[in-house]
């Protein structure tokens, strides 16, 4: 999310604490003893029961139904080497343990893998099969090698390890 999102984001909630009186955990608690489950009837609860507009309770539906679907304190690893994919996080480990040898830079994981950034994408690491590791590296002014494989054109990584 953009900078400005955020804040206009923070402003809202702000606003939203301020008309209601009540902290956004105080909010989610009076939410979640409705029984209700769909958002519209969320929504719609949260402006007749909380005086508040549609765009401040879709909001506030939406805040609170994405932290009650996201794990607490889960580690985005543990998905990506799960299984039989477990035996390769030993070398996810110690190539970070290189790698942030290099400097500051942003970490996040997807799905499969871990995007490593500084201003934009330089690396992608993670399993690529159950035996095989990965690391996908953004850079245009190499040269490919036995074990340096060049990508077919237009995707995030022109290379390959």
């Amino acid at each position: 999310m953009s900078d400005a999102l955020q804040k206009a984001l923070e402003t809202q909630i702000k606003n939203i604490e301020a008309k209601t009186g009540l902290s956004l955990a105080e909010l989610g608690e009076r939410l979640a003893g409705t029984g209700l489950a769909k958002h519209g009837e969320l929504r719609t609860w949260a402006m007749e029961n909380l005086g508040i507009g549609h765009g401040d309770a879709n909001t506030l539906v939406h805040l609170w139904r994405q932290a009650e679907s996201e794990p607490e304190e889960a580690d985005p690893l543990e998905a990506i080497y799960a299984g039989k994919k477990a035996a390769l996080r030993p070398i996810h480990e110690a190539l970070m343990a290189r790698i942030l040898e290099f400097g500051e830079f942003e970490i996040a994981p997807k799905k499969a893998n871990v995007s490593l950034r500084r201003k934009k994408q330089f690396a992608l690491i993670g399993p690529a099969t159950a035996t095989r590791f990965e690391v996908g590296i953004n850079l245009k002014t190499l040269d490919p090698t036995d074990r340096l494989k060049a990508l077919p054109p237009g995707g995030m990584c022109p290379f390959k390890v």
